[in-house]
């Protein structure tokens, strides 16, 4: 093999010469979901300090950097902002309580003396991971919380309804892709249809649950009217 010359072989030669080093110091660990996996992996964040290497030994020091998030199995770095993203466990425990937190505030809104809509109110939070949920339990929990005046769960316009939809929802959806969003509206609305076509205070809900999924109002006038056909 021909030697490097130029520009490049002086280059190289001085790599080799002068260069960094970086000295990772734990500073913490749990659990993330690692976007080079594609799945829930341990890490270890690090902080840094870079040295000026001479000869491949530190020398001087150049600074700190990081600090970064470093997967325990493939081990590569990514920003510490790859933490707002949730685990799988955590992603499917947010998607479980927001669906049975729309299911409540649909039954509130229409009230429970309809079992059609007790029945699609069910099948649902049962498909989301409340695999024991009845019918019983939803009606009671509806029941419990018309009577809990400091929630004001029963007004389905007011903004004690509004709060406790957006705090269920407002850390879900930026994590929901929008087909994903648009599925649990229409969820939402067909346990509405469930007994009949809407009601005033069900029509009030779902543009709630709309609005918490950062669905706008045209889209949701949309997903409603489509939520009437039998798919």
């Amino acid at each position: 093999m021909l030697p490097v010359r130029g520009r490049d072989g002086r280059a190289a030669r001085a790599a080799r010469i002068l260069g960094t080093r970086t000295a990772w110091t734990p500073a913490g660990d749990g659990d993330f979901y690692c976007p080079g996996c594609g799945g829930d992996r341990n890490y270890q964040r690090l902080t840094g300090r870079r040295r000026l290497t001479l000869l491949g030994v530190p020398v001087l020091p150049r600074g700190a950097t990081g600090p970064v998030v470093e997967c325990a199995a493939c081990h590569r770095h990514y920003g510490t902002d790859v933490l707002d993203h949730p685990t799988t466990r955590r992603f499917s425990a947010m998607l479980r309580d927001a669906v049975h937190t729309v299911a409540l505030a649909v039954l509130t809104a229409g009230g429970t003396g309809s079992r059609t809509a007790l029945e699609a109110a069910v099948t649902a939070v049962r498909a989301a991971g409340f695999t024991d949920c009845t019918e019983d339990q939803l009606a009671a929990l509806v029941d419990a919380l018309a009577a809990d005046t400091g929630r004001f769960f029963e007004q389905p316009g007011s903004a004690s309804l509004t709060i406790e939809l957006h705090e269920a929802l407002g850390p879900l959806a930026p994590h929901l892709a929008p087909a994903g969003r648009e599925a649990l509206l229409v969820q939402a609305a067909r346990i509405a249809l469930a007994d009949g076509p809407y009601t005033p205070a069900e029509r009030d809900a779902l543009a709630t649950v709309g609005a918490a999924l950062t669905i706008c109002a045209d889209d949701v006038t949309r997903l409603l009217t489509a939520a009437r056909t039998p798919s």
